[in-house]
């Protein structure tokens, strides 16, 4: 079969971009096809397409999963992550179960305090507002209400785990939420970490305590 200007698309195309994907023989033939051949643009027209789909997916019931668990050597930090999908196919995958750990290790390490912004008590939201405000002169109180958001966006991106940055990430640009989607993304499915938990031996006990967060995120570094 050839694309619209006349590459011929070889099976052996269609399974390397299936490879580095994880797409369908289809969806890979079509996007050769459409990409006149090129890898490079294929792989594009698959990922465009995939968060297309994936917005689709939003209301899917996300029910089956797996649970990822991180202990950092020395036993003194523990990390549960529930990561759920659609399917137990997906979930018994080693992509699906790498990706629970690896958040569970991103836990263990930044220390987050609620899965998803949704998930901060209006309370809570309303006092970052009011040290905010509390922060500003008087000259920046009158554009309060474009400084503020900006303000708590960098309090989410220390306290949200979907909003954090992924640890063993070196450029610091992809976030925790960029690694569920993209794997969403590959299986086709709707992913979401439902909930997790973080135990630190001393916590709330010692403040010295704190100090292994560090350790781990050096660690993983």
């Amino acid at each position: 079969m050839s694309a619209s200007n006349g590459t011929a698309i070889s099976p052996t195309m269609v399974k390397e971009l299936r490879q580095k994907t994880g797409a369908g023989m289809m969806d890979c033939k079509q996007a050769l096809q459409e990409a006149g051949g090129s890898m490079e643009l294929a792989i594009e027209v698959l990922r465009k397409k995939g968060l297309k789909d994936l917005s689709k997916r939003a209301g899917k019931v996300a029910a089956e999963g797996a649970i990822g668990v991180y202990v950092h050597p020395g036993d003194q930090i523990v990390s549960i992550v529930e990561l759920n999908c659609e399917t137990d196919f997906v979930a018994r995958g080693d992509d699906f179960k790498t990706l629970a750990r690896d958040i569970a290790m991103h836990v263990a390490a930044m220390r987050p305090k609620y899965v998803s912004v949704d998930d901060i008590p209006a309370n809570v939201i309303d006092k970052e507002k009011e040290i905010v405000l509390e922060q500003l002169n008087e000259a920046q109180k009158a554009k309060a209400d474009m400084i503020i958001p900006g303000k708590l966006e960098s309090f989410y991106q220390d306290t949200v785990l979907l909003k954090q940055s992924y640890v063993k990430d070196d450029s610091g640009k992809k976030s925790v939420a960029d690694l569920v989607n993209e794997l969403s993304v590959k299986v086709g499915e709707k992913i979401q970490v439902r909930r997790f938990e973080r135990f630190e031996v001393g916590e709330g006990i010692e403040k010295s305590k704190s100090n292994l967060a560090e350790e781990v995120a050096a660690t993983l570094s």
